[in-house]
């Protein structure tokens, strides 16, 4: 350690130790622990050791270790909502009853990436005297200057979200426009090593979506398929898209939702396009996510349109199937009746 490095350590020591007080020590220091999504918590394990080091961190502090409470029920969710997040809901609580004295993060983005969050924390921590450290400094949100800084952390943070965001869908755009863009596929058909479309290799997986066409054909409702699936119990072959089983088969019990998408949007030969529908988000109900329709744009508005051919069936059509017309403009089909779902393609 160099003389410079050793006198900013003694420095940041002396501020921490005036701040810290006999009153916060007679309290709880919280260590919160989070990441994003289940994937960083598999991909990015030095991040959580660092968080969970904090506990070294607290004892340091004046901390006994009996005394320093982990909350790490949030790793896995994102923090830009804090009605998803029960890690997040215990520690407001617990400062509420005036149960903890210091909070420990590995930097603000951890606590909270929404400025409607973080400002709340801040106000329960300046009522009740409670300290927020990360691996900066400690700060005291009843200080205006420290405040200040918080504030600007907890802006930092929430920026820096929609840079990200940003960033990552102007990336997704670029590889729509190349026609370089994988996205989810129905049951039945799988993405290459060589970035191609395919069927999946599974023949069990193929005679399901088969029958799954002809059920349809013969009932003639969504409904009707899915209670003959689930009366001769037969299940459906998805591919797991993510996580560390990547790739592998599962068989899951049949749902509306699958079979709509499947019977919907089957992949044909044809355009592949990108921002065809803009969402429309409705307003957010308490512990439920945004809910809205789609709006469908004209096809000179669409950010990326670009022909490819996807793979044809591997049968032949059954007799009496009704034949559509390809349509490369998305919308409701003309002449479709509520509660009739009129498949796509019925080639498989």
């Amino acid at each position: 350690m160099t003389p410079l490095s050793a006198l900013a350590s003694r420095g940041r020591g002396a501020l921490r130790s005036e701040k810290v007080g006999a009153r916060h020590r007679d309290r709880l220091a919280v260590v919160y622990v989070r990441q994003s999504t289940a994937q960083q918590v598999l991909d990015h394990q030095e991040s959580t050791r660092l968080q969970y080091g904090l506990v070294d961190r607290a004892q340091a502090l004046g901390w006994a270790a009996d005394r320093v409470l982990v909350i790490d029920e949030d790793l896995g969710r994102s923090g830009t909502r804090a009605d998803e997040r029960v890690g997040f809901q215990r520690l407001v609580s617990e400062v509420s009853l005036d149960h903890v004295g210091l909070i420990l993060g590995l930097d603000m983005s951890r606590l909270a990436r929404s400025n409607k969050d973080w400002y709340q924390l801040l106000e329960l921590c300046a009522l009740f005297r409670t300290l927020i450290a990360d691996l900066d400094g400690v700060y005291d949100p009843a200080h205006y200057n420290d405040r200040l800084l918080l504030g600007l952390k907890g802006t930092l943070s929430e920026a820096e979200l929609h840079v990200l965001k940003q960033r990552m869908h102007e990336g997704r755009r670029n590889k729509a426009r190349r026609g370089e863009l994988r996205f989810a596929l129905p049951i039945g058909y799988v993405w290459g090593p060589d970035g191609t479309i395919g069927f999946d290799p599974d023949e069990q997986v193929q005679a399901v979506v088969r029958l799954v066409f002809r059920k349809f054909t013969e009932l003639g409702t969504l409904h009707g398929v899915l209670r003959y699936l689930a009366a001769h119990q037969i299940p459906l072959g998805v591919r797991v898209r993510e996580g560390p089983g990547k790739g592998d088969l599962v068989w899951r019990r049949p749902n509306r939702m699958t079979l709509q998408t499947l019977l919907k949007h089957p992949l044909t030969p044809g355009p592949m396009s990108m921002g065809a529908a803009r969402v429309i988000l409705g307003a957010a109900r308490p512990g439920r996510r945004a809910v809205g329709g789609s709006l469908w744009r004209p096809r000179t508005g669409w950010p990326s349109y670009r022909t490819t051919r996807r793979p044809r069936s591997p049968g032949t059509n059954t007799s009496g199937t009704r034949r559509s017309s390809r349509r490369t403009e998305p919308g409701p089909r003309p002449g479709a009746r509520s509660g009739r779902v009129e498949p796509c393609s019925p080639a498989w």
